[in-house]
């Protein structure tokens, strides 16, 4: 089970004042405390992670955390994000297609249109929502619907927390692996940020990429006075994807990209700025009538987190991309 605590004052709920904790076990001994973070607060980005750490607001054993701190088993991790946590218990029967499922993780295909987290504004309907209850189901298989619903705001320590290791956006769809249990949690994390994860994406562009294979090296950085924050800039941090045509038509292009890095928004403001951007990514100057983001994450391959075998999968063009081809 994914050891994961959220401590919320009833008084406070509305004030989203609230302290998680955490403790450390085997598998995470060494772990830099804001690698460690990183993995178990999946909706906080690193940026947000480091201020809060900078700020004082994360704590080791009652003594303030600094960001390379090693972690011992049985450290005791505090943090106060100040700011809305998603209630990643609460269980709604959402379908769900898996993709692989196994004792230690599952793969699933995320439709575009489902954010991955709850947000202060949406607090239903994400990711961690359906796969709360998925992981939870036999809890709930002689319970029927309404006491399934009645219990979507129980915090029962007994639930099953899903490992959720990485993010695509709301738009985007595809593959996610999601550990079941703090060992797959803590060794696919780590897997994450070496990078040694190997993605990539199908994507319809605006245009005829002439071009069979593109390297596109841009600098990314985030703008707070334009929008969108993020772009390319002078003085951003490195940035590469790796850009392949699958099939030219007439105003599209079919394209696979891969991300040698994992910047914010990357591939949409790679491709916008190299002259094609994404179908349906209006923030980027794509002007059309696209009903999705023409983004799918179809590749994704690791190494089991107990046998180490490598373990790769792969979806096909959603239809509805696929009809946007010839649009």
């Amino acid at each position: 089970m994914v050891m994961m605590r959220m401590e919320v004052e009833a008084d406070r709920v509305r004030r989203v004042e609230s302290t998680l904790q955490f403790e450390v076990g085997p598998e995470s001994a060494r772990q830099r405390l804001d690698d460690f973070l990183a993995a178990h607060i999946g909706w906080l980005s690193r940026l947000r992670i480091a201020k809060l750490i900078a700020e004082g607001k994360c704590f080791v054993n009652d003594e303030p955390g600094n960001a390379g701190r090693r972690l011992r088993v049985g450290d005791r991790v505090w943090v106060e994000p100040g700011e809305f946590v998603p209630n990643a218990m609460t269980p709604e029967p959402i379908p769900l297609e898996i993709v692989y499922e196994d004792s230690d993780l599952l793969v699933v295909n995320k439709p575009s249109g489902m954010l991955v987290h709850p947000t202060r504004n949406v607090k239903r309907g994400t990711l961690a929502n359906a796969l709360t209850y998925y992981l939870n189901r036999d809890l709930f298989a002689t319970a029927g619907q309404s006491e399934a619903s009645r219990s979507a705001g129980d915090e029962s320590p007994a639930l099953i927390r899903p490992g959720i290791v990485h993010r695509l956006d709301r738009a985007t769809s595809g593959l996610m692996v999601v550990a079941k249990n703090q060992r797959a949690l803590s060794v696919l994390s780590r897997q994450f940020q070496r990078r040694l994860v190997e993605k990539s994406y199908l994507a319809i562009v605006h245009g005829r990429v002439a071009e069979d294979e593109l390297a596109i090296r841009a600098p990314i950085g985030r703008d707070p006075e334009a929008r969108p924050k993020w772009r390319v800039m002078e003085g951003g941090k490195e940035s590469e994807t790796r850009l392949r045509v699958l099939e030219r038509r007439e105003r599209r292009t079919l394209v696979e990209l891969q991300p040698l890095t994992g910047r914010t928004n990357q591939l949409r403001i790679h491709c916008a700025h190299i002259g094609h951007p994404i179908v349906g990514d209006d923030w980027h100057g794509a002007e059309d009538h696209s009903t999705r983001l023409c983004l799918h994450a179809a590749r994704l391959s690791f190494r089991h987190p107990s046998s180490g075998e490598m373990m790769r999968f792969s979806t096909a063009l959603p239809a509805e991309m696929a009809r946007s081809l010839d649009d």
